[in-house]
């Protein structure tokens, strides 16, 4: 590969990993609120404003071990982790430190926000982890199993299977931290699932 040709290639390799680290620590951010969401007339579902960024994180992945390779992919993952972190570590200092008299958030107000998100971060990262981790390897049994053919299959085989078990990952923790009643874990299971099925 030619200098230009491996310039655009570690500038794409860049712009994804930039995609994947924002979408993954926005959904982390705002995953509290959520919402109504009719898919196309034919579903209503009742799921977090998280899950709108998070189904990217997936995508870019299986782009990425596509044209760069499982290593690659897996470094995307680790900075994703290191990312969120850092994020965490942030939000935590800043819930942390107190308002003015004269700031148009009060400290009740953000940590009302932002007081549960060490826990929710901590849940979504034991899902994510697991997650994508089964998304690459996946992605490339399916690749060599199909003998680098049927894109779309190892594509959505691995991006489904790994988008459930995030969803069922995550949901088991927040219910078990009392962020989410149980009684709502079987229907956000499958309302999770499913968008993340329309939204992909």
């Amino acid at each position: 590969m030619d200098i230009a040709k491996q310039k655009i290639a570690n500038n794409f390799y860049l712009i994804l990993s930039g995609i994947f680290i924002a979408s993954l620590v926005t959904s982390n951010l705002i995953f509290q609120k959520f919402f109504h969401w009719n898919a196309f007339g034919l579903f209503e579902f009742e799921i977090s404003v998280g899950i709108l960024p998070y189904p990217l994180t997936f995508l870019v992945t299986d782009i990425i071990s596509e044209i760069y390779g499982k290593k690659k992919a897996n470094n995307v993952v680790i900075a994703g982790l290191f990312a969120s972190i850092f994020t965490l570590g942030v939000v935590m200092l800043a819930d942390y430190v107190d308002a003015t008299s004269w700031s148009p958030v009060t400290n009740g107000e953000f940590h009302h926000v932002f007081g549960v998100t060490s826990i929710a971060v901590g849940a979504s990262m034991a899902a994510y982890l697991t997650a994508q981790f089964i998304d690459v390897q996946l992605f490339h049994f399916w690749k060599k199993l199909t003998k680098g053919k049927h894109l779309w299959l190892r594509n959505n085989a691995s991006t489904f299977t790994s988008q459930f078990i995030d969803t069922c990952v995550v949901l088991l923790l927040l219910c078990s931290f009392d962020i989410i009643e149980w009684k709502y874990f079987g229907a956000l299971l499958l309302n999770g699932f499913y968008s993340k099925f329309w939204l992909l």
